[in-house]
């Protein structure tokens, strides 16, 4: 057990920093908004069961509800259609939820460009500067879209958010050994992808090869370009097409 012991030790000794990469989760976290006639999730809210009264005198407790995509989550394959017959949430093998994960920082583009896309070449001006990327690990898209996330309005933007071009999407999911793809954004694509052809082509391509989204994150700012190593696993909902996630980042310092 020397290598846990070691691991346990450097976080609390401090030599491995833990990063909460995750949103806090309220009534004010900025949900998805579908036009008709398609549905919508719901928000997040709690509902009191007791609170040290007479409905329970020793202990406080509530019912949450919400949707499997509110908030930072966990899109398992299944919640696409064209990974309709691969896992649902409860099916990821824990292995897969404990990996390595590089970050590719593209917030100034972002910040000039709001529907920013990530390219191929991209992708591979960056690992010539970094080397590959992780096998089964996470691509970590940082565009600096975090700093919206108070705002339900300015986190959507009228649907102008940076997100990865359909070739990319294509390429990353076939050519790439990475496990999943996590971003700052309301979804993996694109905030104007519903026009791309295919439409959601992070959801179509990467889903549909059995490899996972990560969204709404924060905090990739502190991480490092490669080293960090991602813990993010859901709920295993049976069934489920997605989870909210508390989504940790180990770093070396």
């Amino acid at each position: 057990m020397s290598v846990l012991k070691s691991l346990v030790d450097s976080v609390r000794g401090g030599a491995i920093e833990v990063v909460d990469l995750t949103a806090p989760l309220s009534s004010e976290t900025p949900i998805l908004q579908l036009p008709e006639p398609f549905s919508n999730t719901i928000r997040f809210s709690l509902e009191e069961i007791s609170n040290y009264d007479d409905r329970g005198p020793a202990w406080y407790w509530n019912d949450i509800h919400t949707g499997e995509h509110t908030g930072t989550h966990f899109d398992a394959p299944v919640h696409w259609v064209t990974g309709r017959d691969g896992e649902d949430v409860s099916q990821v093998p824990p292995r897969s939820l404990i990996a390595p994960a590089v970050v590719l920082d593209f917030a100034a583009e972002a910040a000039k460009d709001p529907d920013f896309l990530l390219g191929i070449d991209h992708v591979k001006e960056w690992e010539r500067a970094n080397g590959p990327l992780p096998d089964g690990g996470w691509l970590l898209y940082r565009t600096g879209w975090d700093t919206r996330s108070g705002d339900q309005d300015d986190f959507l933007n009228g649907s102008h958010t940076p997100g990865i071009s359909v070739e990319c999407a294509e390429w990353l999911a076939a050519e790439t050994p990475i496990a999943g793809l996590g971003v700052e954004t309301v979804g993996t694509d694109a905030g104007a992808a519903h026009s791309f052809t295919p439409p959601f082509p992070c959801h179509s391509f990467l889903l549909g090869a059995g490899k996972y989204g990560l969204t709404q994150l924060r905090n990739l700012d502190r991480l490092p370009a490669t080293g960090a190593v991602v813990l993010a696993p859901p709920l295993p909902i049976v069934g489920g097409s997605g989870s909210p996630v508390r989504v940790l980042a180990l770093v070396e310092r």
